[in-house]
């Protein structure tokens, strides 16, 4: 995978050695700190498309709550104590652990973590424009560790999930009817509408909906990728092994076995890296106030992980060759504004979807990823306002959520793993040849 993406001027083998040497190191640390590691989720919204067919049993899907016995007073009590440096006592944390089977989304955090997310809610601002946001009042949502509960593969798939994706594709991609050949990209093909004549028809659609197609396609092979990387690869006396799963890396994506498609939803994941990176960018300046605070309640933490945060920025502006979104929704005003309607709602749209999958740990990743994409759009559409933010006081026409600037980061964070990853495999494929 070499050259120059299309809808954009840069070269893969830049990104790569942009992600490889200055961007995944640090965006690693970042997503370690506290801020960016507790995620508040609800995976019990029912799914608004269809009847939901049940969660799957795989042990690796389930959500295992702790024991009540186990579960910190401070966490039952919803306890709103000042902030105490001191950590709680981690023998209730260790039991809890312990309590959890392999893969489970472990919701357990310490009295003085769920102290600090009563204070971040305070900061927090509920206007979104892309997404679907999850109630975070209702009793079903939950603080969930995403370091206890990485992204990988959990064994679902089949019908449910082949729904989920056929929805996101067919219904959501700005397919007209008179192309036959089913967008996503697992369907089976159907007759002569195949291959390069689908390319002809997606080439000939506006800038702005072929975006959406390869924003869609990106993140399916990005979340592709993260499951051949981390797949589990034997289980032996009740000890699970995960690592690189080349043959299920080459049944994704080798140019044979895809009919050439897997080489464009790699291109795809890259012009989705893009997309974001740019986003990242453009947000410099929110977080550059001495107004905005990643805030924790832990002072010297939380002033390191701006700092980091900040360090990641200048690395994103030094990027030269940055997609231009100015070339997007340019045409007559009244047209640009009914097509970005148009493409929100959209988007909006696919945000639902991600209720009806049936894996906890997948719909947990799925939200965040999807979410973190919504916000990288908001960034992108609200470049004026992003300008004229006041220096010493919050802004009204441009504010992020502490869910969208954990969901952002993380879901880049995402990205920038996928394309490491793709370097380790194209290791791994040389050494099997």
């Amino acid at each position: 995978l070499t050259g120059v993406l299309d809808d954009c001027l840069c070269d893969i083998e830049s990104i790569d050695d942009f992600n490889t040497f200055k961007i995944f190191p640090k965006i690693q640390k970042l997503q370690e700190r506290d801020y960016f590691r507790y995620y508040k989720v609800n995976l019990k919204r029912p799914c608004p498309f269809w009847a939901d067919d049940g969660h799957c049993s795989i042990k690796d899907c389930h959500v295992e709550p702790c024991p009540e016995s186990k579960i910190p007073v401070g966490i039952k009590a919803g306890s709103s104590n000042k902030y105490s440096k001191v950590a709680n006592n981690s023998k209730e944390l260790e039991d809890c652990e312990q309590a959890n089977k392999l893969g489970a989304v472990n919701s357990t955090l310490s009295n003085q973590s769920k102290e600090a997310f009563i204070d971040w809610a305070r900061y927090d601002d509920s206007q979104d424009h892309f997404c679907e946001l999850d109630d975070e009042r209702s009793p079903d949502a939950q603080y969930v560790d995403l370091l206890l509960n990485p992204e990988r593969y959990t064994g679902y798939k089949g019908p449910s999930a082949w729904r989920v994706w056929n929805s996101i594709y067919e219904e959501n991609c700005f397919k007209p009817r008179s192309v036959y050949r089913p967008l996503n990209p697992l369907a089976p093909s159907r007759g002569g509408d195949d291959g390069e004549s689908f390319y002809t028809w997606l080439e000939g659609l506006c800038l702005e909906k072929r975006v959406f197609y390869k924003l869609i396609s990106g993140l399916h092979a990005s979340i592709n990728l993260h499951l051949c990387a981390n797949y589990l690869l034997e289980e032996t006396w009740g000890k699970p092994r995960w690592g690189p799963n080349v043959k299920e890396f080459t049944r994704r994506f080798d140019p044979a076995e895809t009919k050439g498609e897997g080489p464009r939803r790699l291109k795809n994941l890259y012009f989705l890296y893009l997309i974001e990176l740019r986003a990242l960018s453009k947000v410099a300046p929110y977080f550059e106030r001495s107004v905005v605070d990643l805030y924790t309640g832990n002072g010297h933490e939380d002033a390191e992980s701006k700092a980091l945060l900040l360090d990641i920025f200048r690395d994103t502006k030094s990027f030269h060759m940055h997609f231009d979104e100015k070339s997007m929704f340019a045409g007559d005003k009244k047209g640009a504004k009914s097509l970005k309607e148009e493409f929100r709602l959209h988007f909006k749209n696919i945000s639902r979807i991600m209720d009806c999958v049936g894996c906890d740990k997948c719909r947990l990743w799925g939200k965040l990823q999807t979410q973190g994409l919504g916000t990288a759009l908001k960034i992108l559409f609200s470049e004026k306002e992003i300008q004229s933010l006041p220096e010493n006081s919050p802004s009204k026409g441009f504010q992020l959520t502490r869910q969208e600037i954990v969901a952002l980061v993380n879901a880049f964070g995402r990205l920038s793993t996928s394309i490491r990853e793709l370097q380790n495999f194209k290791v791994l494929l040389q050494q099997t040849r």
